[in-house]
């Protein structure tokens, strides 16, 4: 579903103009990167939680991989930003 569908059907179901759907849309986004950056999770109650975790820098070197020698280049640590679904979403399926 895009943006414009779901501001549709959610200005449909809410008698509400698609215009003021659509700021109420990007103002929640902007509400959970805000949110994401700062604490690290955001949950949207009914739907879903984005968390983040660092990942950590990994050295250069050898290693064996499917029984072959591999060359690894080093890579730097890094944030990785997930989402997960809440438990009564998970249920439904």
């Amino acid at each position: 579903m895009t943006k414009g569908a779901l501001a549709d059907a959610v200005a449909t179901a809410c008698e509400m103009k698609k215009k003021d759907v659509v700021k109420a849309l990007a103002s929640i986004a902007e509400i959970a990167t805000a949110e994401v950056k700062k604490a690290g999770v955001f949950s949207f109650p009914g739907l879903f939680r984005i968390k983040t975790r660092k990942k950590p820098a990994t050295k250069a070197g050898k290693r064996e991989v499917f029984g072959k020698m591999c060359v690894v280049k080093a890579k730097p640590a890094r944030t990785i930003v997930k989402a997960f679904p809440v438990a009564a979403l998970k249920k439904e399926f």
